[in-house]
């Protein structure tokens, strides 16, 4: 399963590292993180709840605009 993140607030190449870490922290997570689509596509082994990706992404001080399956 996949999902698609969409972030605000990454300007560079740390914010995509933070968010990254943030995202890959959760157990069944694979995150590859975009800055210039200011998107992550989450490869997921097990369904993880999009509220966990949410709060994820928000206590690594970013904003999820959406959340969708891909």
């Amino acid at each position: 399963m996949k999902k698609k993140i969409i972030i605000e607030g990454m300007s560079c190449a740390h914010c995509v590292k933070a968010v990254t870490k943030a995202l890959n922290s959760i157990d069944g997570v694979s995150a590859n993180v975009d800055l210039e689509s200011k998107t992550a596509i989450c490869d997921l082994a097990e369904n993880v709840a999009d509220e966990i990706l949410k709060q994820a992404v928000t206590d690594a001080d970013f904003t999820v605009v959406s959340v969708e399956a891909v």
